[in-house]
């Protein structure tokens, strides 16, 4: 199997990597204003898991063929911005109700809006296009062909960048959704800031459809 020595300095570059914001925190971090803690840590899990699906289809071949392929790119690349686009809207139009979700969020959370929310996150983690380019170029180069067992190497290396970005978007999450709390104290800042997140995934949605490859 693969050295410890490798395993660690892809670590290394992963946690280089995912410290810096990026899509995924930025995502993060808007649903945490927009709709708290329980939704942040939810779009986490989801962004994970579809991260890591990611994973499985570079380790299985296809990874690489949607990297190569600019009509696949730009298909993933704008569906991910405009699902993105979608859910900063729907929470734009929704701030003015933050109050009662806010409430509602303190009392035992519905499993329909839990899933929901963990889908959303889903969603947006399997069709984000940078880190379908990132998994197919850069988590290759750290497998040792040799030592064989190449696809549990890159579900292995996977794994490893997948819990280090849980564990830094999640803290992400936390940090947001407390400072959201503070905001609920008033209708009229918790609205402002439900808006303020609503904008960010906006935001966000717009520099994916607009950033990445052209050619």
């Amino acid at each position: 199997m693969m050295s410890t020595d490798r395993l660690l300095a892809f670590a290394a570059m992963s946690l280089l990597l995912i410290v810096i914001p990026g899509p995924s925190v930025i995502f993060v971090v808007g649903r945490a204003l927009a709709q708290g803690r329980r939704a942040a840590l939810m779009t986490v899990v989801g962004n994970t898991l579809g991260a890591y699906v990611l994973v499985i289809a570079v380790a299985l071949g296809i990874g690489s063929l949607v990297e190569r392929s600019v009509a696949i790119f730009m298909t993933l690349k704008l569906v991910g911005a405009a699902y993105l686009i979608y859910l900063g809207v729907k929470a734009i139009r929704q701030r003015r109700s933050l109050r009662a979700v806010f409430e509602e969020e303190r009392g035992e959370a519905g499993r329909g809006s839990t899933l929901r929310t963990l889908w959303e996150g889903f969603a947006v983690g399997v069709a984000n296009p940078k880190t379908i380019v990132f998994f197919a170029a850069v988590l290759p180069q750290f497998v040792d062909r040799e030592a064989g067992h190449t696809v549990l190497q890159m579900l292995l290396l996977g794994l490893v960048f997948n819990v280090i970005a849980i564990a830094s978007d999640s803290l992400w999450g936390l940090a947001a959704s407390t400072a959201r709390a503070w905001f609920a104290r008033s209708p009229r800042r918790l609205a402002a800031v439900g808006g303020a997140g609503g904008l960010a995934m906006v935001g966000l949605g717009v520099t994916v459809a607009a950033t990445g490859r052209a050619e």
